[in-house]
């Protein structure tokens, strides 16, 4: 049986988020609607979840010694990772300690904060199919790897970033140091250390939402939320829907490569696996231990919303992932660089049919900065993809007068 406490008094239920942007602001607010406690923590204030959090702390949480402070002073039951730039050696002794419970646990948020950990676990341990890859710590390695095998085209990643920062494509030897320079420029954390890997042709790539949460025996029990398609620009997410439609073949292929994944991962909460797939074939490209920026579509598909999934599997709660519209969403990007900008066009958006808006908050602009999203349900994909694309152009960042 989970007992949850009263905000603010003796009995609170207190959960500290380690990354408070849009993601995290979901999860803060679905929590937050379960009567939790939460404490929002960024590298810079007035991010989106602190604006919405009971607590709101700013820290660089790759300083461990920062990090661990603030952890012993705020004494949360639980510690969610929302971010890769994180101290993980540091929740590593604290879980070890037993000071705290990290989600899902604090190996699974050290091995999924950068690539080269993952990657190594799911293709050299778990035998799944990947791409071919290599990591390399020089532009040199790099072209080695390449003429070595990799060939081209290949994509060229920071071994640690979000939301696809510093990925390129390399379609010939011409482009090779411009990857690496861009590689460099947005990683998290510069490690001088990327991943290249093999161009895989593949005919879609999908999300899929994988929930280990706890069933009415007490033991973990793992659910699927429909397949979520997307289209990436230099890695980074611009719209998606759901559900993709695949073959049943790849859709068993593509759940069975997410379950073991994340069961050897373990610990409970959302996982964001994401996935190559070609006719019946599927490829394992990479994990979240926390919602993906894709699966903001569930915000208007599902029942309940990654975010809200997230927030009961973390805390021992019953999940449900039915759907309950087709549905799409379309990234609101700044346009501009500055701070405290002011949207245009939010009633002209809002006046399409099926569609909601949520708009992030961020303090400061810039002109590929995500600062919100469109949402739009319809009886089918199609029809929502165009809407949300609509809706998306109609809002109109700028800044202040």
């Amino acid at each position: 049986m989970t007992t949850l406490g009263t905000p603010l008094s003796p009995t609170a239920t207190r959960v500290m988020l380690l990354g408070a942007g849009e993601l995290g602001k979901e999860v803060l607010i679905a929590l937050q609607r379960l009567g939790v406690e939460t404490i929002a923590v960024d590298r810079y204030e007035h991010a989106p979840g602190q604006q919405v959090a009971h607590h709101a702390r700013t820290i660089a949480m790759s300083d461990p010694a920062a990090l661990r402070a603030l952890i012993e002073a705020e004494r949360p039951m639980l510690v969610v990772p929302e971010i890769e730039a994180i101290a993980t050696p540091v929740l590593q002794e604290l879980e070890a300690e037993g000071k705290v419970r990290v989600i899902p646990t604090a190996r699974a948020a050290r091995l999924t904060m950068d690539r080269e950990g993952i990657r190594r676990l799911a293709a050299e341990t778990l035998g799944l199919p990947t791409s071919p890859y290599r990591f390399c710590d020089s532009l040199a390695e790099l072209q080695a790897a390449i003429d070595g095998g990799i060939g081209y085209p290949c994509i060229v990643k920071p071994v640690m970033s979000s939301s696809g920062k510093g990925q390129s494509k390399v379609d010939g030897p011409g482009d090779v140091k411009q990857a690496w320079d861009h590689a460099m420029a947005g990683g998290r954390v510069s490690h001088g250390r990327v991943i290249v890997e093999g161009f895989i042709d593949f005919d879609y790539e999908i999300t899929q939402l994988t929930v280990r949460a706890l069933g009415p025996d007490g033991g973990v029990q793992t659910h699927f939320c429909e397949p979520i398609g997307h289209v990436q620009v230099s890695g980074d997410y611009v719209e998606s829907w759901q559900p993709h439609p695949m073959h049943p073949a790849a859709l068993e292929r593509a759940r069975a490569i997410a379950q073991a994944i994340t069961d050897d991962l373990g610990g409970l909460g959302l996982f964001g696996v994401e996935l190559f797939v070609k006719g019946e074939q599927v490829w394992f490209s990479e994990v979240s231990p926390r919602p993906h920026d894709t699966g903001m579509v569930t915000m208007t598909t599902q029942w309940q919303s990654e975010f809200e999934l997230h927030a009961r599997a973390i805390l021992g709660l019953p999940v449900d992932t039915a759907l309950k519209s087709a549905g799409a969403s379309a990234v609101i990007y700044g346009g501009v660089d500055a701070k405290g900008i002011v949207f245009d066009g939010v009633d002209e958006a809002l006046a399409l049919p099926g569609v909601d808006l949520r708009l992030f908050g961020k303090p400061e602009s810039f002109v590929k900065r995500r600062m919100g999203v469109a949402l739009a349900r319809a009886d089918d994909v199609d029809t929502a993809r165009r809407v949300a694309k609509q809706a998306a152009a109609r809002v109109r960042p700028r800044a202040a007068d």
